[in-house]
């Protein structure tokens, strides 16, 4: 008997565990790909963002505000810009016009702030902030370091503002990059790279620490 009556108890126990396990949450309700694609999105009108690899376009308009951080030995880099999306635009040679001065950004002027002297593919750049600006060729392109960093677009650029420039070969990106991305990334103890990504290409600036 009581046997009989452990075993309606047990069964009684897996049936409710089973029935509340079988009712859906709001968030089991939401499919993985969703939630994963809010919590790695940038949010427009929360300040800057960190902007992620973005193999996909994303429902935002607009260009969002972004920073990027990055350690180089002793030197602490970071890069204000404003990113805008692909949303099936022709990029290069379109909306992006070859051989001409691009903010590389949009709105302001995209800047660089490092708090230690450092070297820029072999040119010195001294303590300070400034204004990033590139003119994308088909083969090669010039990355620029200005002085005037607090500027709209390129409109007030000068070239005898110019700190430093420097040639750079664009490469194929390793998969589609829907919004503008700055990384600042380490490689060996006090060298690393500025890469910018974007559509279907990336470019690295090589950046060293001097220990001062």
């Amino acid at each position: 008997m009581h046997s009989h009556k452990l075993l309606a108890f047990i069964a009684l126990i897996l049936s409710g565990t089973f029935s509340y396990c079988s009712q859906p949450s709001q968030e089991q309700a939401t499919p993985f790909t969703s939630v994963q694609h809010i919590s790695h999105s940038p949010v427009k009108g929360e300040g800057p963002q960190e902007i992620q690899a973005q193999p996909q376009p994303d429902t935002l308009k607009g260009s969002l505000k972004a920073e990027a951080h990055g350690q180089i030995g002793n030197a602490h880099l970071m890069l204000t810009y404003h990113s805008p999306a692909v949303r099936g635009r022709m990029i290069w040679g379109g909306l992006v016009a070859y051989d001409q001065v691009w903010v590389t950004g949009a709105h302001s002027a995209t800047s660089l702030s490092t708090d230690k002297d450092i070297m820029v593919e072999g040119e010195s750049l001294p303590t300070g902030k400034y204004a990033l600006f590139t003119i994308p060729g088909k083969d090669e392109w010039t990355v620029i370091i200005n002085k005037n960093w607090e500027q709209h677009l390129a409109d007030d650029y000068a070239a005898s503002d110019d700190v430093l420039r420097i040639k750079v070969i664009p490469q194929a990106a390793d998969q589609h990059q829907e919004r503008l991305r700055y990384e600042i990334l380490s490689e060996k103890e006090n060298e690393g790279a500025i890469v910018i990504s974007w559509e279907n290409l990336k470019v690295a600036v090589p950046v060293a620490a001097t220990d001062k």
